[in-house]
């Protein structure tokens, strides 16, 4: 699995130490906001099974997100296949850190570096994001890394009840210029390009 590096994070493969602290943002009313119910341990745990296993099979997926200045985990990030179930297909970006986490611009230098290696590395044409309408700090790390809405492009959820979680926005940007962030070290990974 590959590790990438940023200037203050480290993107790993995920540990036995993190699934805690993991199973404790999954468990916070304020982190999951914009997500839903709040997950129980064996929830939470079979999520990081599933992160691994994915990851082990395509070669990109969601790392476990590190402060390198003091080992603490605060979080994930990564790249994912949009589901068969979505309006749109390709593979998106996303992010989710521990309210401690908030604010000092750590998922802003996280994303970069996942979509360097998006599309540096496996040679992706274009990354996608979505959110739900209301959740304005991932719509504000969204354009921070260089991404667009196109309001045509806001879609119902079809996997959320309905409620304030179902219309959400949807967030592209393409290979090419982008924003200047730190770029990762990391080499290319086990498995091919993602399918669609």
């Amino acid at each position: 699995m590959t590790e990438l590096r940023t200037e203050r994070l480290l993107l790993r493969r995920w540990r036995e130490s993190d699934l805690e602290p993991w199973a404790a943002m999954n468990a916070d009313p304020e982190v999951r906001e914009h997500l839903g119910d709040p997950l129980t341990r064996p929830q939470s745990d079979a999520v990081v099974a599933r992160m691994r296993a994915d990851f082990e099979a395509r070669g990109f997926g969601w790392w476990a997100l590190e402060v390198r200045a003091t080992g603490a985990f605060i979080g994930r990030v990564g790249l994912d296949v949009v589901g068969d179930d979505m309006p749109f297909a390709g593979v998106d970006i996303g992010w989710r850190l521990t309210r401690s986490a908030w604010g000092h611009g750590y998922a802003t230098e996280a994303a970069r570096a996942c979509l360097t290696f998006g599309f540096d590395v496996l040679g992706l044409p274009e990354v996608l994001a979505s959110t739900t309408v209301g959740n304005v700090r991932s719509q504000s790390v969204m354009r921070r890394i260089g991404m667009t809405r196109n309001p045509a492009d806001d879609f119902e959820d079809p996997s959320v009840p309905e409620g304030p979680l179902r219309r959400c926005v949807l967030y592209r940007t393409s290979a090419g210029p982008r924003p200047v962030g730190p770029r990762p070290a990391g080499g290319r990974p086990a498995g091919g390009r993602p399918a669609g």
